[in-house]
């Protein structure tokens, strides 16, 4: 999950799985897959980057699972 910020100051966390496009004109505005719309503090890049770092944190979370054994069904 990503947080971000309603443009009443509050925040929110949003699966970024779920989110279909972003856009910028001027407000930032997510679209999820079942058309939800959020519109949103953050900038488009900003979103971008909480996106990359949510991925890379998963990622680096299985690594680290898999390297300790802690992963089941996979061999070590």
């Amino acid at each position: 999950m990503i947080v971000v910020t309603r443009l009443n100051r509050t925040r929110f966390a949003v699966n970024p799985d779920l989110i279909e496009r972003i856009h910028a004109s001027p407000d930032t505005t997510l679209i999820m897959v079942d058309g939800a719309t959020f519109i949103v503090l953050e900038t488009m890049d900003d979103v971008i980057d909480r996106i990359a770092d949510f991925r890379a944190r998963v990622l680096a979370s299985a690594a680290d699972a898999r390297r300790s054994g802690d992963v089941a069904g996979v061999i070590a």
